[in-house]
């Protein structure tokens, strides 16, 4: 009998943040496949990136990955290890991102699937789907995607929050509003064996869900209608995966990731991402003892990059060398492009010049928290040069904690926070940072009272 393997196409690192213990890979080669459809966990994590490229790019990629990937599949299978992908593309939970793109690769590539299902909900964040409406939860009041910044982005902005509608929107009317099959609260939480047994040619699907237990029935019952031979692929947010993988709670508490420190030292924030709650959090934490603010003038980028670079990492290391946190941060003004591909451009020549300061850091950083899905991603990726990584656990509700290896040639050991833009309140990364910094704040607290 094929054992079952949770495969995650993941368009940035961030969709590993309601679970433990699983690998995510920087790398899709075939080796690295083999290694992780053979690892002891039920899922993993390939992150793609793709929310940081072009339509076409983020399709070529998906494209590579699902080759590779049929061909670990298959090269396994005839050696006498049969394996049953259930496949995830796991995207934005505010419904950004490239959709239908890399769904319509991965059913190219690796299908035919009866049913593709859209399911968004992402509890830990405050995302639930109702009567086939996507809302945020925003200080208790629930409030329709549209109607938030996220509708607004200028590379996936949409007009939609009833999925149906979204559906037909981001299809261009290839998927009528009317064709898409409509999971209920009531159809979630009931018995719905027989209408997914069912679905055909690819049917897609949104699904309702307040709370996990939801998804925890639903997924039960999606499972049972797999073993029957039904094969279905997903379009979701992280709490889908919670239910799919079904994992024990993690063996770190999150109070308690402080445990993790290499050697109780002072670490270091990086800070990418340019939504108004990252904006929110930077401040709040910029007020906690023994931060040091650097802030990384994106307009002086193009003409002083080399004498900015050498600054910021004598600043950097001057910090760390007097027991405070070095908070790396791209200036808050608002831009504006003349249209998405210089957009993707400026944000790569941004990235690139952040992941020159990560691989700069001092060796005997303690811990590294990475603010933003794109710049999570380049951070393991490329600052940190990780083929891959274990998810240790989550130190607040959607971020986790992934440890480089301990033969990593610079920085092993360490354990680096993935933070999502856009999730927590305004005090979440201070709280974080709290949580990995006990020592710090308590010394450099003292320093100042003395002073």
């Amino acid at each position: 009998m094929a054992a079952t393997k949770i495969i995650v196409l993941d368009d940035d690192p961030t969709g590993s943040q309601t679970v433990h213990g699983c690998l995510l890979l920087t790398r899709w080669d075939e080796a690295t496949l083999r290694e992780a459809i053979l690892d002891e966990s039920p899922l993993f994590f390939v992150l793609t990136n793709t929310r940081g490229m072009d339509a076409a790019r983020a399709a070529a990629v998906t494209r590579e990955v699902c080759g590779n990937l049929s061909r670990a599949l298959g090269a396994l299978a005839a050696r006498g290890h049969p394996v049953n992908p259930i496949l995830v593309s796991r995207s934005d939970s505010t419904l950004r991102g490239h959709y239908p793109v890399e769904t319509d690769v991965i059913a190219a590539e690796l299908g035919p699937f009866d049913a593709h299902f859209l399911v968004p909900a992402f509890f830990e964040a405050g995302r639930i789907t109702r009567g086939s409406v996507h809302y945020l939860v925003v200080d208790g009041r629930e409030v329709p995607v549209h109607e938030t910044e996220f509708a607004r982005d200028s590379v996936f902005g949409y007009r939609h929050s009833f999925l149906p509608d979204y559906v037909e929107e981001k299809t261009g009317g290839r998927i009528p509003a009317s064709r898409v099959e409509r999971f209920l609260l009531a159809d979630v939480r009931g018995d719905i064996r027989a209408r997914l047994l069912a679905l055909e040619g690819n049917a897609c699907c949104v699904v309702d869900a307040e709370k996990q237990a939801d998804l925890d029935h639903f997924c039960r019952q999606l499972q049972a209608a797999a073993g029957e031979g039904r094969r279905f692929l997903f379009r979701s947010a992280a709490s889908l995966l919670t239910s799919l993988a079904a994992l024990p709670p993690q063996p770190v508490a999150p109070d308690a990731m402080a445990a993790y420190v290499r050697g109780g030292r002072p670490g270091a924030v990086v800070v990418g991402s340019h939504v108004r709650k990252t904006t929110e959090q930077l401040e709040a934490l910029l007020r906690e003892p023994g931060t040091v603010p650097l802030e990384v003038d994106v307009d002086r980028l193009e003409r002083e990059r080399a004498t900015m670079l050498e600054e910021i990492l004598e600043r950097a290391a001057a910090a760390h060398a007097a027991g405070g946190t070095a908070v790396i941060y791209t200036s808050r003004t608002e831009r504006t492009f003349a249209d998405t591909a210089v957009r993707l451009a400026f944000g790569e020549r941004v990235s690139d010049f952040l992941m020159d300061i990560i691989r700069g850091l001092p060796e005997s950083l303690g811990f590294l928290i990475s603010k933003g899905g794109i710049t999570s991603n380049d951070t393991l990726a490329r600052g940190l040069a990780l083929r891959s990584s274990r998810v240790v656990g989550q130190i607040l509700p959607g971020c986790s904690v992934v440890r480089c290896p301990a033969d990593h040639p610079r920085y092993p050991d360490l354990p680096v926070v993935i933070f999502p833009g856009n999730v927590g309140d305004a005090g979440a990364l201070a709280e974080a940072y709290r949580r990995l910094a006990p020592a710090a704040v308590a010394r450099q607290g003292a320093r100042e009272a003395r002073n």
